[in-house]
């Protein structure tokens, strides 16, 4: 039997071998002494990291990692490795790999990733760069947010809306509008200390991230010198224009118990969350016209009504809402003459709303105009029932009218006079039957449109009633100008009246104008007899208040209606 031949692999094959390898690449063993080369090819070479063992720059950085391979059972390992941070530097996808477990040699290759991840980087920068001003945009902004959070730092960020800018860029077109977002941007930069950091998070939005060291007053006193900073005029064009802005303000942790996992749960938040908390603030700050900090009751307040606004969309689609009914009394005979009809709505868990809170959401949403045309439908309804059984007792029908109120944003968003005209259809009314209530913020609102809508329901027959006369903008050529049959006098002036010669004194004059203009008056709050009375000596027409009747139920109120009109029918039969 032939004897076995030993074969040895020299230097020259080693090298000869590496060399058919197309990246960076070199065999590497471990003696005594560290890892030293056995070969290496001619791209590895290129790579400037060294070919002598004690001043490699690969091996002296991968050391630890390849004496971790040459210990460990795997044939082969890959990991990420980079020659340095920053510019120059290098960045390597290394593969680890070898023969045998037993050999002490190891192949390196290197897969050069710089270019990849260079364009990567460089896109991403894109990505999250506002092209305008260079700052941050919106991503960028929130992506320094997590690292400051990461990083335990305690931070509050302001967002800084500009009032006017839409009206600006419209009118002076968008290179102007261009130009004055440069121009804030550096004035709010200025305003910085070194350390926060700006950004462009919408069109005229910007956010500030605040590193704050003791506590909330610190981003007060930024907001105070940013809006001083935007106070002088920008100069556009031709132009000097002021710039105003809205800043609302969100702190990252109230106090170090929160960020260690204490009761505040806004402690740990994200980025996104942050800057939407700040953007809540902003639109306090609209409203009020002062910086705004964000209160988790406030935002906790606004979801609730985003709840209520699916609960209320879903009632009105499945009309699970109902009128309730307030009579309106001649203050002189003390007869019933009308109902106003009051929304309510009990929610599927059982609890009823209050309209003060349903009401609002309602306008804010767009619903006001479904929910108004369920009212005028609903009322017509239970008028024509109310005659329907007045008929069934010899009358024509049941003597009252029904108030319906109308919404300023119903009045402008609806073709309310086709929505009563239906109603109308439907039921067999006359347009006479009902009273339409509506404010004096509805006709300031939109004056034209609200004096067409006017004019056109006061065709159908209708009497048209201003509700809460005196507490919003008067303006007595409304009066004049549109056809208004009523005035109802708020019940601020007319609750404790009778104790106060200031309400008594307003009242009067309220009643002296309307009796001047030719127009009837409804008082708002009668609680007791002694101020029916003394309304009617004043000169006003009509009541209504919990003297009469708190809101009744359609069938209470037709009970009302019944033992009224019976009431009166027995009197003149006696």
């Amino acid at each position: 039997m032939a004897a076995a031949v030993a074969f040895t692999i020299t230097p020259e094959m080693l090298e000869m071998g590496i060399e058919l390898v197309p990246v960076p690449a070199a065999h590497l063993i471990r003696l005594e002494t560290g890892w030293q080369f056995e070969a290496f090819n001619r791209a590895y070479r290129l790579t400037g990291l060294g070919v002598v063992a004690d001043r490699s720059v690969m091996v002296g950085a991968l050391a630890a990692q390849l004496d971790v391979f040459k210990a460990g059972d795997l044939r082969n390992m890959e990991f990420d490795w980079s020659t340095e941070d920053g510019i120059g530097g290098r960045h390597y996808r290394v593969g680890l790999g070898r023969i045998s477990t037993k050999t002490r040699r190891c192949t390196v290759t290197l897969l050069d990733q710089t270019a990849r991840l260079e364009s990567e980087r460089s896109l991403r920068r894109e990505m999250t760069t506002d092209s305008l001003t260079g700052l941050p945009n919106r991503e960028g902004f929130g992506d320094l947010l997590e690292t400051a959070s990461a990083a335990g730092q305690r931070f509050a960020v302001l967002v800084i809306d500009l009032v006017r800018f839409g009206r600006i860029n419209a009118c002076m077109g968008s290179l102007v509008g261009d130009e004055l977002l440069i121009t804030v941007a550096r004035r709010i930069k200025g305003a910085l200390r070194a350390r926060d950091a700006l950004a462009r998070i919408g069109g005229d939005e910007f956010g500030v991230m605040m590193l704050v060291d003791a506590d909330g007053d610190e981003a007060d006193a930024l907001a105070t010198r940013i809006v001083g900073a935007l106070q002088a005029p920008f100069r556009l064009t031709d132009f000097e224009i002021g710039v105003e802005c809205s800043i609302g303000i969100a702190i990252g942790a109230e106090h170090d118990g929160a960020a260690e996992g204490g009761d505040d749960a806004e402690a740990r938040i994200d980025g996104a969350e942050l800057i939407r908390h700040a953007q809540f603030a902003v639109k306090r700050a609209k409203a009020t016209g002062h910086v705004e900090t964000y209160q988790p009751r406030a935002f906790s307040v606004a979801r609730a009504q985003f709840a209520m606004e699916t609960q209320l969309r879903r009632a009105i689609e499945e009309r699970r809402l109902r009128l309730t009914y307030q009579p309106i009394c001649h203050l002189g005979s003390g007869r019933t003459v009308a109902f106003e009809a009051l929304a309510r709505w009990r929610g599927e868990d059982g609890r009823d709303h209050s309209p003060t809170a349903f009401i609002p959401v309602a306008e804010e949403s767009g619903l006001i105009v479904p929910l108004g045309r369920w009212a005028i439908d609903e009322a017509a309804r239970t008028l024509a029932g109310w005659d329907a059984q007045a008929r069934k007792g010899g009358r024509p029908d049941c003597g009252v009218k029904l108030a319906v109120n109308l919404s300023a944003i119903q009045l402008q968003r609806d073709n309310v006079s086709a929505v009563l005209e239906s109603a109308l259809d439907v039921t067999g009314l006359g347009g006479d039957r009902f009273t339409l209530e509506l404010t004096e913020s509805a006709i300031v609102g939109d004056p034209d449109g609200v004096a067409r809508a006017m004019h056109a329901l006061k065709a159908l027959g209708t009497t048209l009633a201003m509700d809460d006369f005196g507490t919003g903008y008067s303006n007595l050529a409304y009066l004049q100008q549109l056809p208004i049959d009523i005035l109802k006098i708020d019940r601020t002036f007319v609750t404790g009246m009778l104790a106060d010669r200031d309400k008594v004194a307003i009242v009067r004059a309220v009643l002296s104008l309307a009796q001047a203009l030719g127009k009837q008056t409804t008082a708002e709050g009668v609680e007791t007899n002694a101020l029916a009375q003394t309304l009617a000596a004043l000169g006003c027409t009509f009541g209504q208040g919990y003297y009469y009747a708190r809101p009744l139920e359609a069938s209470a109120a037709w009970r009302m209606i019944a033992s009224t009109t019976e009431s009166a029918i027995d009197s003149t039969r006696g």
